[in-house]
């Protein structure tokens, strides 16, 4: 083997397992912030919620518990960090 292919190997053993865990670290922290940014639940499905246990929700109800959903998932997640 002449001495390019070596330093070839090196950068190829080497900088394959660093691409993966930063392409792993990077898409994990874009998909965290699309999560906090953009909840899973919408206004829509918590009206649904309460009009299937039978109330119709004000606008603050619905407020208020998106409200305190958008700060559970911001103390649980300061706590993993």
């Amino acid at each position: 083997m002449t001495g390019l292919e070596i330093i070839m190997v090196i950068v190829a053993s080497v900088g394959i397992p660093v691409a993966g865990i930063l392409g792993f670290y990077i898409t994990k922290k874009l998909i965290e912030k699309q999560l906090r940014d953009n909840p899973p639940i919408s206004e829509a499905q918590i009206r649904a919620m309460f009009m299937s246990m039978g109330r119709k929700p004000s606008e603050s109800q619905i407020k208020s518990v998106m409200l305190s959903m958008r700060n559970a998932k911001s103390n649980n997640y300061e706590k993993r960090k």
